[in-house]
């Protein structure tokens, strides 16, 4: 990673629906555009994602997705509107942010949900993006939904149950997901909804040999945001409308160089998708890493990546 920076540009984007959406740009006012796209949802982006890039050479946008970060309104406030945060929302916003600081293409460094967020925007406008680096890859699809929050109790029996069985009975045997979302607009328990919902989150990446629990997650005001926006994505199949993004990156984004990463040991995220992405996308090319959903090796290829793209 390259050293430390800090933004000499930064504002808040009306998006419109009442959404400001948090910008900054470090780097080389005249370097090449690369956009960081967060993971979450809800993750938000911390000053370490500036360091990914050969500051000399790049231009790099930084920005927080509607509800998150210094991104306003909060997501996690009890009265934010989040039928107006969705993935075209999110795309849009990518888009209003491209003209907005006047960058004809750029490229995208996507991680997890930033990877399916990544390839939403990428397959919607692939004359605005020159590459796609993605690492710890997801695709938002139901069965990656449902692996996350159900299948991969076989793998910590004891941990899912207690996940489950926060629920109550009528809300275990569907769409979780939408079950948390339901208990976080509950005033009553949406407190120990968002405590049960990240722990849960912290033990489906806990195999991974560099595992260290998330101290973000001890963080009420950002638990809150994140188990909200979380669940509102996954309780809605990512807002995908049935789409299969997999699927499409074959017509799609046919031509545009994609660097895929990805870890062995991510249970959270199986290499499945990574590799059928991979399969699908002429032009791209699959690093597979001894980790788990993030780590090292992942950030010194990531580097790599953005260096040989850099000219």
């Amino acid at each position: 990673m390259y050293s430390s920076i800090e933004p000499h540009e930064q504002g808040m984007l009306d998006v419109g629906d009442g959404n400001l959406v948090y910008w900054e740009v470090s780097g080389n006012p005249d370097g090449k555009p690369a956009l960081i796209v967060h993971g979450g949802p809800g993750g938000g982006a911390s000053p370490g994602w500036r360091r990914y890039h050969d500051p000399e050479a790049y231009r790099i946008v930084v920005f927080h997705q509607r509800g998150c970060g210094k991104s306003t309104p909060d997501a996690g406030e009890p009265g934010t509107d989040l039928s107006v945060n969705t993935t075209a929302h999110l795309v849009a916003d990518m888009e209003r942010l491209r003209e907005h600081l006047g960058i004809e293409r750029w490229q995208l460094v996507g991680a997890s949900w930033g990877s399916t967020l990544s390839l939403a925007y990428a397959e919607r406008h692939p004359e605005r993006v020159s590459e796609v680096i993605l690492f710890a890859v997801t695709a938002g699809r139901d069965w990656e939904i449902e692996w996350i929050t159900r299948d991969v109790g076989r793998i910590f029996p004891h941990e899912w149950a207690r996940f489950r069985d926060f629920l109550p009975e009528e809300d275990r045997g569907g769409n979780l997901a939408a079950g948390y979302a339901k208990a976080l607009a509950d005033p009553e328990r949406r407190e120990r909804a968002a405590i049960e919902w990240c722990a849960w989150e912290d033990t489906h990446v806990s195999l991974d040999p560099q595992f260290q629990p998330s101290p973000k997650f001890q963080d009420p005001v950002f638990r809150m945001t994140f188990a909200r926006l979380v669940t509102h994505y996954w309780g809605n199949g990512c807002f995908l409308g049935g789409r299969d993004l997999v699927r499409e990156a074959a017509a799609r984004l046919a031509g545009v160089p994609g660097v895929l990463i990805h870890g062995k040991f991510d249970v959270s995220g199986p290499l499945e998708t990574a590799w059928e992405l991979h399969q699908a996308w002429p032009g791209s090319e699959l690093h597979v890493v001894g980790e788990g959903h993030g780590g090292l090796e992942m950030i010194d290829l990531l580097t790599a990546a953005t260096d040989r793209f850099r000219n």
